[in-house]
């Protein structure tokens, strides 16, 4: 879709945990055409921040026309967004980039902490109910539970820890969830090497994976050039920001 600059109206803003919040935004602009698997860059109205900070878009709400993203409070600048309060605006573009194939087949997605945010609309819009394997640190980030359940047929946890559902990482959940659900294509977004393992079980089992990116983006629409990264199939620089942050999982990994 072309992308939009919104003075969006904060509807929700609260702490989950007390490092991860949530935020409702009505943005009918962009809530009536984003896509799974994009992105927008958001910026507080005079702040001295001067770059935006880019978030997955969540969840839409059609009729309501808002969307929801989620982020966890890692500096001064995400500090400053949990300080809005319900009816004060946020400068949001978007939505941008390239998101996730929107594919008929049974889909696995699976995602590691707040990796999870951008698989939560693809739950939401895929024809057949995908299955879902949460990972978490701990039984606490495991709250994903709530969100994706009403859109998954099957939900599975795995914790670090071992305080909630499989002890270990989603990578060594996978096998026994693929001998327990019939599954097509795999779409994954967390940490790089929970996608890397992933994404080589996906290969070894015949299924076809995306992988969605998460970087450091100054611009968000391909200038800056600060989110490339070598890619892997077709031997050329990729922007993040305009080509992804979806891409398949042989162009990011061995």
């Amino acid at each position: 879709m072309k992308k939009t600059l919104e003075d969006a109206v904060v509807v929700l803003n609260r702490a989950i945990l007390p490092d991860i919040w949530q935020m409702e935004l009505l943005s009918p602009k962009i809530a009536a055409g984003a896509e799974p698997g994009q992105f927008v860059m958001v910026k507080k109205p005079k702040s001295a921040h001067l770059l935006r900070r880019p978030f997955g878009v969540a969840d839409i709400d059609d009729e309501k026309g808002t969307i929801t993203l989620f982020y966890r409070i890692l500096g001064e600048g995400t500090a400053e967004l949990s300080t809005l309060r319900p009816g004060e605006s946020l400068s949001v573009e978007g939505a941008l980039g390239t998101g996730f194939t929107l594919t008929d087949e049974s889909a696995l997605l699976v995602g590691g902490g707040l990796g999870l945010a951008p698989l939560l609309l693809l739950a939401r819009r895929l024809r057949e109910k995908p299955v879902v394997i949460i990972g978490a640190r701990s039984e606490p980030e495991t709250f994903w539970t709530r969100f994706f359940t009403p859109h998954a047929k099957a939900v599975y946890i795995a914790t670090d820890d071992g305080t909630s559902g499989f002890h270990g990482y989603p990578l060594h959940l996978m096998p026994l969830v693929l001998c327990e659900n019939e599954v097509h294509a795999v779409k994954v977004c967390g940490p790089d090497p929970m996608m890397d393992g992933i994404a080589r079980l996906a290969r070894s089992a015949g299924l076809s994976c995306e992988v969605s990116l998460e970087k450091r983006m100054a611009c968000g629409f391909g200038v800056c050039l600060g989110c490339t990264f070598e890619g892997k199939a077709t031997g050329r620089r990729r922007k993040v920001c305009t080509e992804g942050p979806v891409f398949a999982a042989e162009e990011v990994f061995e």
